[in-house]
């Protein structure tokens, strides 16, 4: 499972949908759709309209790989920080049941914003 407090593992920008697809739309349930995608330098998460995929990307090779599958469901709060003038990283801030809390930072122009109403239309 990746280590959701260690904030370096995380440093996304947008990603094409089209290009994660392939790879995580043999794991969707039955009427689940891929909403948005965010990778780092090696890993990535993918917003469903039911879950937040986490994918860890491990091995020299890359082709070894942890998926965390965290439903909407289980999101007891959740908090987002926009980016500013010197800190130019947004923050999304989950609180899941039996988990705690999971740290996902963006960098440059992600629209925290919306990622905030797709969280809030399926918690809320």
């Amino acid at each position: 499972m990746i280590d959701f407090n260690n904030s370096s593992v995380f440093k996304l920008g947008p990603w094409n949908i089209a290009e994660v697809a392939p790879e995580v739309t043999p794991m969707l349930v039955a009427g689940e759709e891929l909403l948005a995608a965010f990778k780092g330098a090696r890993d990535y998460v993918v917003f469903t309209n039911k879950r937040l995929i986490a994918v860890n990307v491990q091995g020299l090779t890359g082709k070894k790989r942890d998926y965390t599958s965290l439903p909407y469901s289980r999101i007891q709060a959740f908090s987002v920080e926009t980016a500013g003038t010197f800190d130019l990283d947004a923050e999304l801030e989950l609180w899941f049941s039996g988990l705690g809390k999971v740290s996902l930072d963006f960098k440059g122009k992600v629209d925290i914003r919306s990622l905030s109403q797709i969280i809030g239309s399926y918690v809320l």
